[in-house]
């Protein structure tokens, strides 16, 4: 996904002189062919990521659309302060991007799981969150942010996710993506732990439960439309997101069916159960630690089909 959005950037950079991109001191790699094509739109602020926050407000405010770039917490848990004050309430264009979100840099330890961000990010007024599923996603997630005027967050994976999709005809910030159709059962994902969620669905198939599959690019503004029509055609609504369950995609869709009338579908929340790891080693690994591994999807999806 990093490679994928750096590339998107490279292409957008082209046509727009007021694009900025602005790293904390990390990502030099990735980075190194946007700026050496853009020198003049790039900076590196060094290790101090609420002055690259400020900094990218200021230059917001002035005309740029700036896309500040770090790992797992650092760009946002980090300097939440700045984005609140300095960029979402001044609705500056400051676009910021996450490398890594959820478990990614799991042997790093738990300063760098990023399992707490969507909720915190959501809950800032008027900033719109995003958490594409594959490349693809992270393609038109990247253009779409761009296009969408104020304070965004995108939170990507490192790479080798799983392609969904070959192209999307229609993509918007706020729409969800119908990966399948199904019966009884529709499984919701957000993020890179969608390879969990389609390889659980598959699983799931096999035992005679056929789920339908959405993926949700987008987490803030959630798709209320999509969420209502799932909860009057299914029994089950199962969210499965690489971050705490508390306040993140599980929440965002819970709230929409906290609000409707009538029958509606139960929902089943996986993520991570409102604690944090103590534990290390790869994402893989971690996810079934703590749950979302497909096999321990399946489990639960059983589990809540019996009770």
């Amino acid at each position: 996904m990093r490679d994928t959005f750096v590339k998107t950037l490279i292409e957008l950079a082209k046509n727009d002189k007021n694009i900025l991109l602005v790293t904390g001191d990390l990502g030099f790699g990735v980075l190194k062919p946007f700026w050496e094509q853009f020198p003049d739109q790039f900076l590196n602020v060094g290790i101090a990521e609420q002055n690259m926050t400020s900094l990218a407000a200021g230059m917001a405010l002035e005309g740029k659309t700036v896309f500040t770039y770090s790992i797992g917490n650092f760009p946002t848990l980090r300097c939440i302060e700045q984005i609140r004050n300095d960029c979402a309430y001044h609705n500056a264009n400051v676009k910021i991007v996450c490398i890594g979100g959820g478990f990614v840099y799991g042997s790093l330890g738990m300063s760098h799981h990023a399992t707490e961000d969507l909720s915190i990010m959501r809950a800032l007024p008027d900033v719109a969150v995003l958490a594409p599923g594959d490349l693809v996603e992270a393609e038109y997630a990247t253009r779409a942010i761009y296009e969408n005027n104020g304070t965004c967050y995108l939170r990507l994976g490192r790479g080798g996710e799983k392609r969904i999709h070959d192209k999307i005809d229609d993509f918007k910030i706020g729409k969800a993506i119908k990966i399948k159709d199904g019966v009884k059962v529709a499984i919701m994902s957000t993020g890179g732990i969608f390879d969990e969620a389609f390889e659980a669905s598959e699983m799931l198939s096999e035992k005679g439960i056929t789920p339908a599959l959405y993926t949700f690019p987008t987490v803030k503004p959630i798709d209320k439309e999509t969420i209502e029509e799932c909860a009057e055609k299914f029994t089950l609504i199962v969210t499965i997101e690489e971050h705490n369950i508390v306040g993140g995609f599980g929440s965002a869709v819970s709230e929409v069916l906290a609000e409707l009338g009538g029958r509606r579908a139960k929902i089943l929340r996986i993520g991570l159960n409102d604690r944090y790891s103590s534990i290390v080693g790869s994402q893989k690994y971690l996810r079934d630690v703590y749950g979302m591994s497909a096999m321990k999807i399946v489990e639960k999806v059983e589990g809540a089909l019996s009770e």
